[in-house]
């Protein structure tokens, strides 16, 4: 660990990643020794930044953010959002009673699922449920008494669906004018990043206490599910009093890729980093100003873009070219060198390396093994990381 002065405009238990303190070892591990608990894959490096962000729908070329960036302006849209310059919230408290919110969730399933209109420009499932209607009424069209009697089930079925398409509609227009006055992201339970806390229920604790873990899950046909924990390193101080279970915040991505979890961890460390500028997503770019280390970094011209770079492009693009640019950069979070990455937190916790560390040299091979032929290696020691710090760099 480096004494590297604090930059200004930061508390001074403000996050970097060359301030780590010396720390308690972990507690010992349970029966499954390395692998820790029963669907932990593969716990994440620290630090050692690829600058790489995920693909998903709340971060890179979606236009939701942009729909109600427009609604609200700068102002509305900095408290309305889950993520500004001060932290990443990761819990809402809504206004509403409980009678609607049961009346609002069977409205959204209905008229989400029935619609022929999916997130994305997609196809929705009306399409699905209207095909199956009209396969069966070709097998029974001969069995009717008439026509007309055969082909109201399809019918219905499509005037169901047209309906719920509509109200999809109506509900992605007028919802956000609803959600404005009465949708309260909470501070109180969100990773901060001016203070380098991460708030929650438990207590506040230092980010570089939690530890990111894949997690793997997997359904009754064996089709696997993977999924970016975010995990309290000492849970005898963060346990939930009410059911045991250790504090864990997690973090969804719409694709199937694993590389995308690591770009999400990437993309979080950074964002509690503030040595390093905001991550330069559309969900961040109108606060970029406020943040003092990332906006000294786009006065000098490093960012490389326009100051209105992700808003430009959401005015000017239709939704399909949107999914193009999204489908491109999956390609290169997947085309990432994620993995064999030196383990920064080693230095500060003894016996942090006797966790699992060997991981595949492709990520997204978790996926596969172990039953196809996996080549997996093992992270390099922390005192070998200042010739890969230098290569990072230059990936950036």
């Amino acid at each position: 660990m480096t004494d590297t002065a604090q930059p200004e405009g930061y508390e001074e238990t403000a996050f970097t990643a060359d301030r780590i303190p010396r720390q308690a070892p972990p507690p010992p591990k349970g029966k499954l020794g390395k692998l820790g608990d029963a669907f932990d894959m593969a716990r994440l490096p620290w630090g050692h930044y690829v600058g790489v962000n995920p693909s998903e729908f709340e971060y890179e070329y979606a236009g939701g953010w942009y729909r109600d960036y427009e609604y609200m302006g700068e102002e509305g849209f900095h408290d309305y959002n889950h993520l500004n310059e001060v932290r990443w919230s990761k819990f809402i408290d809504e206004d509403i009673s409980l009678i609607y919110r049961f009346f609002r969730f069977w409205f959204v399933v209905l008229s989400h699922g029935f619609s022929f209109i999916a997130p994305g420009g997609e196809k929705g499932g009306g399409w699905l449920f209207c095909g199956l209607v009209a396969v069966a009424t070709i097998l029974f069209l001969f069995a009717a008494d008439t026509i007309l009697a055969a082909l109201t089930p399809l019918a219905i079925t499509v005037g169901v669906c047209g309906v719920a398409t509509i109200f999809k509609s109506l509900y992605e227009t007028y919802s956000i004018r609803f959600y404005k006055s009465n949708q309260n992201w909470s501070d109180d339970v969100a990773f901060c990043r001016r203070s380098g806390l991460v708030k929650s229920f438990q207590g506040n604790f230092h980010f570089y206490e939690f530890d990111a873990f894949i997690e793997m899950a997997a359904d009754m046909k064996g089709n696997q599910r993977h999924t970016l924990k975010v995990r309290h390193r000492y849970p005898q101080f963060s346990k939930d009093k009410r059911n045991g279970l250790p504090l864990e915040f997690t973090f969804p991505t719409d694709t199937g890729s694993i590389a995308e979890r690591y770009a999400m961890w990437d993309m979080l460390s950074r964002f509690m980093d503030v040595s390093q500028p905001l991550p330069d997503i559309p969900r961040l770019e109108p606060f970029r100003h406020l943040d003092p280390t990332t906006r000294a970094f786009d006065e000098a011209g490093n960012r490389g873009r326009p100051a209105t770079y992700w808003r430009d492009l959401y005015a000017r693009v239709d939704e399909q070219e949107l999914n193009r640019l999204r489908a491109e950069h999956h390609e290169k979070v997947n085309a990432t060198p994620w993995g064999s990455r030196p383990d920064l937190m080693a230095q500060s916790v003894p016996g942090y390396e006797d966790s699992y560390t060997a991981e595949p040299e492709d990520v997204n091979a978790y996926a596969h093994a172990p039953t196809k032929n996996v080549r997996f290696v093992e992270r390099p020691g922390p005192e070998a990381t200042s010739s890969d710090a230098d290569h990072q760099d230059t990936q950036r």
